[in-house]
């Protein structure tokens, strides 16, 4: 799949472009099982919340072919090495669900915790995040500081120990702080991201975004693929490889048809 010159530019203008109707029914139906069967794995993995229910797995495409696939599929690899002129590798991948009355993900950049944390040189990359539940302004939308990617690292983000999650992924979060979300808000404003099951997002890593408590019964499922150019791998290994690449190969397409073979019939 191409972008047209039109969603190019919307890329660079606003940080992100939604591509509607990339997978069908039946291929979310068989994306949202795996997810949902990897979500029950006992490891390290899998962040829960404090009920225990799971909200997010990282390193999905290394637990699950079904998964494995969705990140080769052309419709990902394509636009993600047009956007970026280079091929490109998966530097993280993770499923999130926001269960009702769930987590709230604080504000922040990708890009800062794979700078800082895995020794990504530069704030080259693109959060790819395929919908699995349509999306509404009801159930928790992911929101974003349109034109914020042009500030490149936000300097003033900061780990909070005080977070409820701080010995899960926030440990690793350079959560921004009020004062300069307020400063970016100001200037570039905020936006809801809503999408369709079976759309794409295609975010430049560092936008600034976050999301809110899901206080409706409607479940909220996404998975992610976070991919930088070969030449911009990270440099460090602190954290395991569920969360940061250990494989820098470039990412090869398969067929359109890589997840639809596993529909049943």
């Amino acid at each position: 799949m191409e972008l047209t010159t039109e969603q190019e530019r919307e890329f660079r203008d606003r940080g992100w472009i939604v591509v509607d109707g990339v997978f069908d029914r039946a291929e979310v139906d068989v994306l949202a099982e795996a997810a949902i069967e990897v979500m029950d794995r006992p490891g390290p993995e899998v962040g829960r919340e404090a009920d225990g229910s799971p909200h997010v797995c990282w390193g999905m495409h290394l637990f699950d072919e079904r998964l494995a696939a969705v990140a080769r599929h052309p419709a990902l690899v394509g636009p993600s090495t047009q956007l970026l002129g280079a091929d490109v590798f998966v530097h993280q991948s993770r499923i999130n669900m926001k269960q009702t009355n769930g987590s709230i993900v604080a504000w922040h950049q990708d890009f800062g915790t794979y700078h800082r944390v895995d020794g990504v040189p530069e704030p080259r990359g693109i959060m790819i995040a395929v919908f699995l539940d349509d999306v509404t302004n009801v159930n928790a939308p992911l929101l974003a500081v349109p034109g914020s990617h042009r500030e490149g690292l936000v300097s003033t983000a900061r780990v909070d120990p005080s977070v409820p999650d701080h010995e899960a992924v926030a440990r690793y979060r350079y959560d921004i702080t009020d004062e300069t979300m307020a400063a970016l808000v100001d200037r570039y404003g905020l936006d809801t991201i809503t999408a369709s099951a079976g759309s794409v997002l295609f975010m430049d890593m560092t936008v600034v975004h976050g999301s809110s408590v899901n206080i409706s019964p409607l479940r909220r499922l996404l998975l992610y693929v976070n991919v930088c150019p070969v030449d911009n791998r990270g440099e460090t290994y602190a954290r395991p490889e569920y969360y940061a690449a250990r494989d820098f190969s470039p990412i090869e397409a398969d067929g359109p048809d890589c997840v639809r073979r596993f529909v049943a019939g």
